[in-house]
């Protein structure tokens, strides 16, 4: 058997997710996050994708492609777990992997051609924008849904606290909306109530954190009974 193999690129990501701090820890948990899985030469043909329309969902198999140079890990520490408890990488979903590979289960919208470009429109993706793309399998709810799997060290998640708006934000966010048909507001409230930030960081009040979405920045810090959303920016302005 050979040591390594060579794979194709069959496809790339265009996210709302421009950098890895905001991104959730697993997909289905920010349903608003919205994406484009583009097909790549020789793949970009609708043939390829004849009968995937009769599925909700797929999973993904993709590259960690900015995680390349940071090497793999015997043990991690997973943020579920505070940033404390070491486990072997492979009881884990770590990007440290010896194979930068992540496996995805995302909802599907839209398949569709532009000129010669196919994509397929994904809900609820938590994929870093410009991702390397490896394979797409159909998922199947009759093998894929085990009713009786256990995961003891990784209890599913819960809002830590409530998402508030100052009122610049949510003025800002609404003049955004009706310029560019996002749901900003709902996007940003997901993302942010799942509470992205480093483990050492979590008992921290006050300190103004940054995330960017699709093209702005968004500004907002934790207080004590909730995170409070100071302003958005597009990043043109917060780069001058």
């Amino acid at each position: 058997m050979p040591n390594t193999y060579t794979l194709s690129t069959v496809g790339i990501v265009h996210s709302c997710y421009k950098e890895k701090f905001g991104i959730p820890r697993q997909p289905g948990l920010v349903k608003e996050a919205t994406a484009r899985l583009e097909l790549l030469p020789p793949f970009n043909r609708l043939d390829t994708l004849d009968g995937l329309s009769d599925y909700s969902h797929i999973w993904i198999q993709f590259v960690f492609h900015a995680c390349l140079t940071e090497g793999w890990k015997a043990k991690v520490r997973p943020p579920r777990l505070g940033g404390k408890d070491k486990l072997g990488v492979f009881a884990t979903r770590s990007t440290h992997r010896p194979n930068p590979i992540g496996l995805s289960v995302v909802k599907i919208g839209r398949i569709y051609q532009e000129e010669k470009r196919v994509f397929i429109d994904l809900h609820g993706a938590d994929l870093l924008d410009g991702t390397p793309v490896l394979d797409i399998k159909p998922y199947l709810p009759y093998a894929d849904n085990i009713t009786d799997a256990t995961a003891e060290k990784t209890p599913a998640p819960t809002n830590v606290k409530n998402v508030r708006f100052s009122q610049l934000a949510k003025q800002q966010c609404e003049n955004y909306q009706n310029t560019h048909d996002k749901n900003i507001i709902t996007l940003i409230e997901q993302v942010v109530a799942q509470d992205p930030r480093p483990s050492y960081l979590t008992n921290q009040t006050d300190r103004e954190h940054g995330i960017t979405l699709w093209d702005i920045n968004i500004k907002w810090c934790a207080r004590n009974d909730h995170f409070e959303i100071l302003c958005i920016e597009s990043i043109q302005e917060s780069q001058r």
